[in-house]
């Protein structure tokens, strides 16, 4: 009798990834990734993921950290993607001076490519490239926290929400800033290979597979704070230093000269927010101080950033960034 035999199992099929470059790209956002699909390479034991960085000429590009990479030219990957096509398309970010600068080469070929890419995904700024290309319209995208509005400024058709680590919207993903990036690239492998395979690229990598909580913990939460508000700059201060206080809005108002509605109205309209919300913010950014700096007990903190009760700190934590307290301590307290 012929013995059964036992099928070997299919090798996996190898995916074309590209990962453009330009002058002043982020280094992380382009290796971050890079070394997470190497690193699941190794770890499945074969070439699931192939790599091909690619900037408009070709050629050494500097890094914004200063670190020349190589790279092909996109005119020599048309032969190639027309053969075995474009798995997954990254565009990494990065600015010369404090402003995106679109580079157009990269446009008009992102605009040629994109349509037969299985995947779209943009790191941090990367997301401009994507944008400007007509790639995101219409669909909610995430970028690094501080580019959020003028992300949004210059492609009103965009729906920019600066919280999350990375966004997908079908086949189009984008993610936050710099090391989202790895974040990202987890997530593209669970979709590829499952959970096991992702689990043990982070592990290498010595990562969360999901990082708890958004950007809020990582952005300045009064960052725009000052634009446009000096009228209220003492208010600011005032409220700094009595966080413990009752601070409704009529008591804000007393504060400043001013009847509550007149108060209310011109504070939205000089700030943007209400002055709840940035009492609220406020709160919470010296409640992170302390939490990172102190080793101050929890109690003691929600009394003196104003929460009044430990579990109204745990609460607005939750609510705000994803994580408790005690989770953030753990990550981000000083050493």
């Amino acid at each position: 009798m012929t013995p059964e035999l036992t099928p070997m199992p299919s090798p996996l099929p190898v995916r074309n990834v590209v990962l453009l470059a330009y002058d002043g790209m982020n280094l992380l956002d382009l290796s971050g990734p890079m070394q997470a699909l190497a690193t699941t390479n190794r770890l499945q034991g074969g070439e699931i993921y192939r790599l091909h960085v690619a900037s408009a000429g070709g050629g050494a590009i500097l890094t914004s950290a200063g670190l020349p990479v190589l790279t092909h030219p996109l005119s020599s990957l048309d032969g190639l993607l027309m053969a075995d096509g474009l798995h997954t398309l990254i565009s990494p970010g990065g600015s010369v001076g404090e402003r995106f600068c679109i580079d157009t080469a990269l446009v008009a070929w992102i605009r040629q490519a994109a349509p037969r890419a299985q995947r779209v995904c943009s790191v941090c700024t990367g997301a401009f490239h994507l944008a400007e290309a007509g790639v995101l319209d219409g669909l909610r995208v995430t970028t690094h926290w501080a580019s959020v509005q003028e992300l949004q400024h210059r492609y009103p058709a965009l729906q920019v929400d600066g919280e999350p680590i990375y966004i997908r919207q079908g086949r189009i993903w984008t993610s936050a800033g710099v090391t989202a990036g790895i974040d990202l690239t987890l997530a593209l492998v669970e979709q590829d290979l499952g959970h096991a395979a992702a689990i043990a690229t982070a592990r290498q990598l010595v990562m969360f597979i999901k990082r708890p909580g958004g950007q809020s913990q990582f952005s300045t939460s009064l960052a725009s704070q000052a634009a446009g508000a000096a009228r209220f700059a003492e208010l600011h201060a005032w409220i700094a230093g009595n966080l413990e206080a009752d601070l409704r809005v009529e008591n804000l108002a007393r504060q400043a000269n001013m009847s509550p509605r007149t108060f209310a109205r011109l504070y939205v309209a000089e700030t943007g927010r209400t002055p709840a919300r940035t009492v609220e913010l406020m709160r919470l950014e010296a409640a992170r101080r302390a939490l990172e700096e102190t080793r101050l007990p929890l109690k003691r903190i929600a009394s003196q950033s104003g929460y009044g009760e430990e579990q109204n700190l745990r609460r607005v934590f939750l609510r705000q960034l994803g994580v408790s307290p005690g989770q953030y301590r753990e990550r981000f307290a000083a050493a």
